[in-house]
């Protein structure tokens, strides 16, 4: 995984750290779905760096309880401190030890319950942490990163840069999206998705965002060269889909 800033590997550390404890007690990992821009990163599907560790939740509701005493066990043994946590879903924000006040502390791992039953997934080795993890598939991650895209924005009224970044490298890689996803979480056609998305990235997405968000995550040249052209990419394939399905229906 790219790392942009030499003071956040210890950040790396700890995020691999944490997630090889979670992927070696064989009856947590097996709840989970590994996904995300952490997940994606590890593969190589992106290049930027990331942050947190983020996981569907694969099992029964009875289980629930299970999954979140096994984590506090893993932060426990790694002497992790339990910053804050939701009281609703298995959300939690860590702090580990730093000799600089100033440099990042915090590792958030968010499990999402109930996720789309049209999610699909795949068993693959992460060769940086020589483990075998069970993870979204691509057109998974990619359907489910252009919903963010919206969704985040209608549910807490935030915007994340890296949401665009990440939908406009997905599509640079030639990566195709899992339609029923959006149909299941959006609960309408593709085609309308898909402008709908266009007239949020035109009124919604302006380079403050992008800066605020992705300065953190790339290198500092390759965010200086992606910086001005990036919504206007996006937005140029994002129509080009438009077309593609307008085609397709005729």
């Amino acid at each position: 995984m790219l790392l942009p800033n030499p003071k956040d590997a210890i950040h790396k550390a700890w995020l691999y750290r944490l997630l090889t404890e979670i992927s070696d007690d064989i009856e947590l990992i097996g709840f989970l779905g590994f996904k995300g821009g952490t997940c994606s990163a590890m593969l190589g599907w992106l290049d930027r760096f990331s942050v947190d560790l983020d996981f569907d939740y694969r099992g029964n509701d009875e289980h629930i309880n299970l999954v979140k005493e096994k984590l506090e066990k893993v932060f426990k043994k790694l002497d992790l401190s339990i910053k804050d946590q939701s009281q609703n879903v298995p959300q939690y924000f860590l702090k580990y030890h730093v000799d600089d006040e100033n440099q990042r502390n915090t590792l958030k791992i968010d499990i999402t319950p109930s996720p789309p039953t049209s999610n699909t997934y795949q068993t693959v080795r992460f060769e940086e942490i020589d483990r075998i993890i069970t993870c979204q598939t691509k057109e998974t991650m990619f359907a489910n990163k252009l919903v963010a895209l919206i969704e985040r924005y209608e549910r807490y009224g935030s915007i994340a840069g890296r949401d665009l970044y990440d939908i406009h490298h997905f599509f640079l890689k030639g990566f195709r999206y899992n339609k029923g996803i959006i149909a299941e979480r959006r609960k309408t056609d593709i085609k309308t998705f898909f402008e709908d998305l266009v007239n949020f990235t035109e009124d919604k997405i302006t380079e403050k965002v992008l800066t605020r968000d992705l300065n953190f995550l790339l290198p500092k040249k390759a965010f200086d060269r992606i910086r001005k052209t990036l919504k206007q990419e996006t937005l140029i394939m994002l129509k080009d889909e438009v077309r593609r399905l307008e085609i397709n229906k005729t």
